[in-house]
């Protein structure tokens, strides 16, 4: 019974000091995390100011993002928008609500739907991308050969990813939450025999234009938090390949808890503040 007892202490206590290390390990990275957003918003406004703002890498950025995202942005927005409008159909058949199609589609696509679309490729393809890019030139020592040029890598390389990814995150809301609409739309006048004039009726007396502009914002903080996380894990990486690859995968993990937390706190500061249209 010694014997056991001292094997389950030891294995209790090893378990509490890893749950311990991760706990710290976590706040350090969210610490450190901040001090890069802290700086790349000082080098931001500093490069603006000075004429120093690398323009043509935050071009090139924002091209490459858009290579990354666009085609799984529509090819996730026009299933996203049906599934949603078969949902909601059925749903409204049931109770007898089939007027409130529109307001439940449109409004459910453009509050929630796109930016949770826009959230998961934004960190499954744009940031292991972003990643996978600067780990490889931190596992190269391009990084630190910069660091030895006097150049600042958050300046460089951080600070045109983050503008790149957010305004891309931005365009990319719009085009999915005008998909996912028009999706909804011709699926419910062509396959749930729906009358095109209560549903854009139902839709318009529902919505407004603060609705857009939440997903907007949304998809803009969605944008900057997974170009955060993904420079940080990216010029953090160590250990060669494996390193880089162990980086990218943590990258998609991490973007992806902080971005569902991050759209509850807004959705909840949203329903708050702004009053809602009772038709």
């Amino acid at each position: 019974m010694d014997i056991l007892s001292r094997y389950s202490g030891t294995r209790l206590g090893g378990l509490a000091t890893t749950v311990l290390g991760r706990i710290h390990e976590s706040f350090v990275t969210a610490g450190r995390i901040l001090v890069m957003s802290a700086s790349a918003l000082r080098y931001l406004v500093s490069g603006i100011v000075r004429g120093e703002f690398q323009y043509k890498e935050f071009i090139s950025q924002a091209w490459f993002v858009v290579g990354v995202a666009v085609v799984p942005t529509l090819l996730v927005a026009v299933p996203f928008g049906v599934i949603i409008s078969i949902q909601i159909g059925s749903l409204a058949q049931q109770v007898g609500a089939t007027s409130f199609i529109g307001a439940a589609n449109g409004l459910g696509v453009i509050r929630q739907g796109a930016p949770i679309v826009v959230a998961l490729l934004l960190a499954g393809a744009v940031g292991s991308a972003i990643c996978a890019d600067l780990g490889a030139r931190t596992i190269r020592e391009e990084i630190d050969a910069l660091e030895v040029l006097g150049i600042s890598p958050i300046q460089r390389l951080v600070v045109p990813r983050i503008l790149a990814t957010m305004l891309v995150g931005m365009l990319l809301c719009g085009v999915v939450a005008f998909a996912g609409v028009l999706t909804g739309f011709l699926f419910n006048v062509l396959a749930q025999g729906g009358t095109p004039g209560s549903y854009i009726a139902s839709f318009a007396a529902f919505a407004q234009p603060a609705d857009l502009v939440l997903a907007e914002v949304k998809s803009a903080i969605f944008g900057v938090l997974v170009a955060l996380v993904a420079c940080y894990k990216g010029l953090n990486a160590k250990g060669g390949p494996k390193g880089v690859a162990d980086a990218v995968n943590a990258t998609v993990v991490l973007s992806v808890v902080l971005l569902f937390a991050v759209n509850v706190v807004v959705t909840q500061i949203y329903s708050a503040l702004v009053p809602q249209r009772l038709g």
